[in-house]
């Protein structure tokens, strides 16, 4: 028998398709015109070989072996009861004698599209239930930007909801100057779901109406073909230098506006200074930015005026401040776009993570749906969300975040759930080293990812196919009420049931689930939802009607034309911005009071640890960017069908420019290693000159699959690229991820390797 069940995940909506109660595809939302190819791999992926069936446990963990084994030893299963007495009874012990802050609850990363089933907010109310726990703040995506836009314009989310959308630069704008482009590969995503995948068209609409791109980036394919933009090739890492080249241009030219600098900022004048070289006695000119970027002088000093000339957006894309000193392209934007005068005017002014998921640019309601109430947190200890191995290789030790100085605690057990740091975090030895330092580490998870294999006790929990949710984030178009479409695989239970089963042993039951049970939370979740629809003015159908319908249709967004800062620059007195000046602040006195030698007062050019244009860079050696991929996002479904299809030879893709191949003999398909002094992969070769020479650029995601080579040494026979990647803060400002500062060499191998691992599960006979 045929059936459709609502369903929806993190790149789209739609009905999944289930014959006798097997799961055969997933149709699209009809009306969504560009469905995302990642739908493809999600039901394959939900049966694969990867899922954890039953409870597992660590066959070291079993013989005390101090956590040394973690990440090479196999599992036993257990039965549901012997395995949650066991983990309650380690972190009962843990609580008791070194108090819940030995806890981190980390559970970063895009779980669920669903807002019940939610596990970063389950396992956070799960362990507040328990007293509390070690917490992470930022996000790996754009830590850097998260702290310091805050200290420039004010709030990040207000500045994150109220950019220009495509269609208003679609009407308004003449130039759009993109550091980092503006990619579709991330605009298939969005947390809560995507309904309608609007943003490309939206995009690609812009250009039809006339608006110029140009894409500032290492990667020709960083800005789609369709947009026919000019590529101004730029060595990784010099976005601040040529952005300083433009400022100079626009100062000794007297092409800055004065008059809105005076008006709606502060501290102009120590950022001229330094623009102008009064201090230091060099001027960053478009000739000393060529130097560092590998760009023409002329065509620098060229750009600088077109932008002054024409209506301009300055956009700066989040990959950008994922490296060493990230902080500073962020500030400089929005420096560069105040000296051009243009912010607050329609379709013009700056932009920051266009195209980092489906929304940022889309016109949207930015509706406040509830989430799942998280409880109070006893315990005042946190991280950047990027230190975790710090943390846990340096208990006691300190650190600076954001003016602050942090004491790492010393952290005994690690939870995780919906998440895979061994996708995210960078130089995955070192965290491996990291993950064995604790007393027990416990992961809930559907897959046997990497993050499951360093784990102690893995819970194995269900998928959004095989479970009863709500669909909804703040800027989508739709709700959707998920029906579970098929039964859980193997003893597989849902979040809220694993942690159910673990406080009734912990006496906090009552306080976790507040003796409700999965179908009264759905009715509490929609209760609260129907009221907030009805304070925005939408009339919502009761819970049965919706549960029935499916997919539930919301107003069309009426933002096309919103101007970001718009009455802020009408009136900055009576509007003034969440800085403590009002103003947008070019220099930050606050900022300038923590010190920091690597994130000072004002954004400033510093020489990164790892670049093309250091001294000490060999001629062999290449800039390793490492995006994400356009078939997955991030690991997720790295087993499904999308996925696999782009790989080479079972490996991660690495693309090289064609001069760089040939100075190394290679072709495409040739299994390469990739390698520096943190660690090795293996890759498979594609040959393109979309990236430019003296670059590689290898998506993130692969699933990680450490091998001990008698020949070539450790490395990851799948191709993470994170296991070359610098563990090393942005500043002492955010301390966030920097792994687009990485150099590599590339050479062919020329022994047998065995083939990826990574899809069997390292079950014991």
């Amino acid at each position: 028998m045929s059936e459709l069940h609502a369903t929806s995940f993190h790149w789209g909506v739609g009905w999944a398709r289930t014959e006798n109660g097997v799961v055969q595809d997933i149709i699209a939302y009809a009306s969504d015109p560009e469905p995302s190819p990642i739908m493809d791999g999600v039901a394959d992926s939900a049966t694969s070989s990867m899922r954890v069936t039953r409870p597992s446990v660590r066959t070291g963990f079993l013989k005390n072996d101090g956590g040394a084994g973690r990440g090479v030893d196999q599992y036993v299963e257990l039965d549901w009861d012997e395995a949650l007495d066991l983990a309650a009874s380690h972190l009962e012990r843990i609580r008791t004698n070194h108090g819940n802050q030995a806890i981190f609850g980390g559970s970063y990363g895009w779980s669920s599209a669903g807002r019940f089933h939610h596990a970063q907010s389950q396992v956070h109310r799960f362990l507040n239930s328990i007293g509390g726990y070690t917490r992470h703040v930022d996000n790996y995506s754009f830590a850097a930007a998260m702290v310091v836009i805050p200290h420039v314009v004010g709030n990040f989310r207000t500045m994150q909801r109220e950019q220009n959308t495509f269609a208003a630069i679609a009407e308004h704008t003449e130039l759009v100057v993109g550091f980092g482009g503006i990619s579709s590969r991330p605009m298939q995503i969005e947390q809560g779901g995507v309904a309608r995948h609007e943003l490309p068209g939206l995009v690609r609409s812009s250009a039809s109406a006339g608006v110029d791109f140009v894409c500032l980036s290492p990667l020709r394919s960083d800005m789609d073909a369709e947009l026919q933009a000019e590529w101004m090739p730029l060595r990784p890492g010099t976005d601040v230098a040529v952005m300083l080249g433009l400022a100079h241009t626009l100062i000794t030219e007297g092409l800055h506006d004065l008059a809105f600098l005076e008006r709606c900022t502060v501290g102009f004048e120590p950022v001229r200074r330094y623009v102008l070289g009064l201090d230091d006695g060099q001027p960053k000119s478009a000739d000393w930015a060529v130097q560092l970027s590998g760009l023409d002088a002329e065509a620098i000093r060229t750009l600088a005026r077109r932008m002054a000339s024409q209506r301009t957006l300055v956009t700066c894309a989040v990959g950008v401040q994922r490296a060493e000193y990230g902080e500073q392209p962020i500030w400089m934007t929005v420096v560069l776009a105040a000296l051009l005068g243009q912010i607050g005017l329609p379709g013009r002014g700056f932009g920051i993570g266009y195209a980092q998921s489906g929304v940022i640019g889309k016109p949207n309601n930015w509706l406040p749906w509830p989430s799942l109430p998280q409880g109070t947190n006893a315990v005042d200890s946190f991280i950047p969300v990027a230190r975790i191995a710090d943390m846990l290789l340096n208990p006691g030790t300190g650190s600076t975040y954001n003016g602050e100085d942090l004491t790492y605690p010393d952290i005994r057990a690690v939870y995780w759930a919906g998440g895979n740091p061994f996708h995210h975090h960078q130089d995955l030895r070192r965290l491996t080293r990291a993950f064995r330092k604790p007393e027990v580490v416990i992961v809930n998870e559907p897959f046997w990812t990497a993050t499951a294999r360093h784990s102690d006790i893995v819970f194995p929990v269900t998928t959004p196919l095989e479970r009863n949710d709500w669909g909804m984030t703040r800027t989508d178009q739709a709700i959707v009420a998920m029906s579970q479409a098929m039964e859980p695989v193997g003893q597989a239970r849902n979040d809220f049931d694993v942690f159910c089963g673990l406080a009734a042993r912990m006496g906090s039951l009552d306080t976790y689930a507040e003796g409700r049970n999965e179908s009264e939370w759905l009715e509490w979740f929609w209760d609260r939802t129907r009221s907030r629809g009805q304070g925005a003015g939408i009339d919502l159908p009761e819970f049965a009607q919706a549960r029935a319908a499916g997919i539930i249709e919301l107003p069309t967004p009426t933002n096309h034309g919103q101007v970001m800062y718009g009455s802020f620059r009408s009136d900055p007195d009576a509007n003034p911005l969440a800085t403590p000046s009002g103003r947008i602040e070019l220099f930050s006195d606050t900022v300038a009071s923590f010190g920091y030698d690597d994130c000072p007062g004002h954004p400033v050019w510093i020489e990164p640890s790892e670049w093309l244009g250091a001294a000490d860079t060999a001629a062999d050696e290449l800039h390793l960017i490492s995006n994400q991929p356009p078939n997955r996002l991030h690991s997720q479904h790295d087993a499904g069908a999308a996925s696999r299809a782009t790989k080479i030879a079972g490996r991660e893709p690495l693309t090289m420019h064609p001069d760089d191949a040939s100075q190394r003999g290679l072709r495409s398909g040739d299994v390469v290693r990739v390698h520096n002094d943190r660690g090795a992969c293996l890759a498979g070769l594609v040959i393109a000159d979309s990236v430019m020479a003296g670059v590689v650029q290898m998506p993130t995601g692969g699933t990680y699959d450490p091998y001990d080579h008698p020949e070539l040494g450790e490395l990851c026979l799948h191709g993470n690229p994170n296991v070359l990647t610098r563990d090393v803060g942005t500043s002492s400002l955010a301390q966030g991820p920097s792994p687009s500062t990485t150099m590599v060499r590339v050479e062919a191998i020329n022994v047998e390797v065995p083939d990826v691992r990574s899809f069997t599960p390292p079950l014991a006979d």
